[in-house]
């Protein structure tokens, strides 16, 4: 069976005139032309267009595919696991750059000033920023707190973050070793470490004793960060929700 040149472009996705620029170089000769003297591939033509244009799309340069596909020791066995090799090896580099994108994209979107590199050494692996920050926008998106937190997180250092966390982490080890000796949310311990707590919020917003009560709240209705607390000691999300309740009372919040 022939195929026209405008048939084979049509089936190819390219133009006519690149099919005469193939054959002008002598990259895609159809196989024989028509009585009056028309281009005409056969089944071998189109079969090695798909080649032509598969290291193409790998970068190959014309005299660089032209002398891949005239190679006397080459099959099209091993053409195919030649372009099979060569498209997972890219798929592999995209997939590095789309990673790297996606990180920076959901750095920007938190406000989050760090490169993915700095944002793995500050928040380890497995951090769900972007799930988060896509929640905390659709919540609070309208709010002065996000607003406030976006223009503070956009200012802070890969330093600023490191020191956050070394605070977090400690606040956290002081509310767990509170709550497992046994001290009652209203103790005057409890409440400075609740006070604490809220100013250790006020990093990135301003937080009334009332907001602070209302997120304190959020520490038992949501899965997610009553899981976070009692990974520190079973039980410690409910603690510290009262001791917030507590410190907001003593304040009249």
């Amino acid at each position: 069976m022939g195929y026209s040149v405008g048939q084979v472009a049509a089936l190819a996705g390219v133009s006519v005139r690149t099919l005469h620029h193939y054959d002008e170089v002598g990259l895609l000769r159809p196989g024989c032309r028509t009585p009056n003297g028309y281009r005409q591939y056969d089944d071998a033509d189109v079969g090695r267009l798909r080649d032509v244009l598969s290291y193409r799309e790998l970068g190959f340069s014309l005299e660089q595919v032209r002398s891949i596909l005239d190679d006397p020791q080459g099959d099209p066995a091993s053409h195919l696991r030649d372009q099979h090799r060569l498209v997972r090896e890219r798929i592999t580099r995209l997939e590095r750059v789309l990673a790297h994108l996606e990180k920076m994209m959901e750095a920007r979107q938190m406000g989050i000033n760090l490169t993915p590199e700095e944002q793995l050494e500050v928040f380890g692996e497995g951090w769900r920023g972007e799930e988060y920050a896509a929640e905390a926008q659709q919540r609070w998106g309208d709010t002065d707190a996000w607003r406030q937190s976006q223009q503070r997180t956009s200012r802070m250092t890969k330093q600023d973050w490191l020191a956050v966390k070394a605070d977090t982490e400690a606040l956290e080890a002081d509310l767990a070793a509170a709550f497992t000796a046994g001290v009652a949310p209203a103790d005057e311990r409890a409440l400075d470490l609740a006070e604490r707590h809220r100013r250790s919020i006020e990093r990135f917003y301003d937080v009334s004793y009332e907001m602070h009560r209302g997120l304190a709240e959020m520490y038992v209705a949501d899965a997610r960060f009553t899981r976070h607390y009692d990974d520190r000691a079973p039980g410690l999300a409910r603690w510290l929700r009262d001791a917030v309740v507590a410190n907001a009372e003593r304040h009249g919040g």
